[in-house]
């Protein structure tokens, strides 16, 4: 029984009950210290399902990958609050005109700003799998083995940095209030968690529309060309439009097709994930290699 409501309601749970309460708590305009503890009560719920209803058992062992990730996550979520900190200072200077619409319900707003973050989020996500310079820094992301919600922070700090700006510079531009915004970043971080997650829940048509773990397990595909999709963070709308939505419903994922196909050696350790944009390794170089029959032109780097 618990198990079928995992698969069924872990998803409403998290999306509505823990971005609902994010959005009472801002809109009540309580401390920013609640941000913490809501995070928190997030990630220890996506550990639960996902040791109660894996996808895949072994993703929920680390590999060596523990004490790393939870650097990952630590920072990632650090530079997240901090944004939130500093939103008033940014508004108060670089507001271009106050057109945020202040009259909406809060949870429209709110709304407003995830669809206006998710479209720069993903051009920018989609960039980083075009432009040498960007990737160097993304691959970072790219180089797991297993897939699990500390995945969604595992980021290098500077991509985090320049994904985030590209979402919610557009918003500060037009006045983004600072109780939107601590909304928001909760829910970036709960989407995150859902959309990394190995728990095996289900959310039937709407896995078309929203950026969750059935399609984003895709875009972890180790080969480029078909591991470039579904790179949306809260929907994959942009990806409908831009050609870059995939799915499968009779793929089954294991680690063999994770990570990076030309760089299956790529550094383990965090400091060493921080250092190798800037190194000559870091480079994209292309290649024809191809395993597991899957058809490829060019191999990621």
């Amino acid at each position: 029984m618990y198990r079928t409501l995992i698969r069924y309601g872990y998803v409403p749970f998290m999306l509505l009950g823990v971005n609902g309460a994010a959005i009472a708590l801002a809109a009540s305009g309580a401390p920013k210290l609640w941000l913490i503890g809501l995070l928190s009560a997030a990630i220890g719920c996506s550990f639960a399902a996902e040791r109660a209803l894996p996808y895949e058992q072994e993703w929920n062992s680390p590999a060596g990958d523990g004490g790393r990730d939870v650097a990952h996550a630590g920072v990632n979520e650090l530079l997240l609050l901090v944004s939130v900190g500093i939103i008033p200072l940014l508004a108060a200077s670089v507001t271009v005109a106050d057109l945020w619409p202040h009259s909406w319900p809060f949870v429209l707003q709110v709304l407003a700003a995830i669809l206006i973050a998710d479209l720069g989020i993903t051009l920018t996500h989609y960039a980083s799998h075009k432009i040498g310079v960007l990737w160097r820094f993304h691959a970072v992301h790219h180089s797991i083995k297993r897939f699990y919600g500390f995945n969604g922070l595992m980021k290098h700090p500077l991509h985090q940095t320049l994904e985030m700006s590209a979402g919610v510079a557009p918003l500060i531009l037009i006045g983004l209030p600072l109780d939107v915004a601590s909304a928001l970043a909760v829910t970036v971080a709960v989407q995150l968690l859902l959309q990394h997650s190995n728990a095996d829940y289900r959310v039937g048509a709407l896995k078309y529309v929203l950026a969750l773990n059935e399609g984003h397990r895709f875009h972890h595909l180790k080969w480029a060309g078909i591991g470039d999709v579904n790179f949306g963070l809260f929907t994959l709308i942009w990806d409908h439009l831009l050609g870059t939505f995939s799915y499968d419903p009779t793929r089954r994922f294991t680690s063999d097709q994770l990570g990076m196909a030309a760089k299956p050696n790529y550094p383990t350790r965090y400091l060493a994930q921080l250092a190798e944009p800037f190194r000559a390794t870091g480079a994209c170089h292309t290649s024809d290699t191809s395993t597991d029959g899957d058809p490829l032109s060019t191999a990621r780097a």
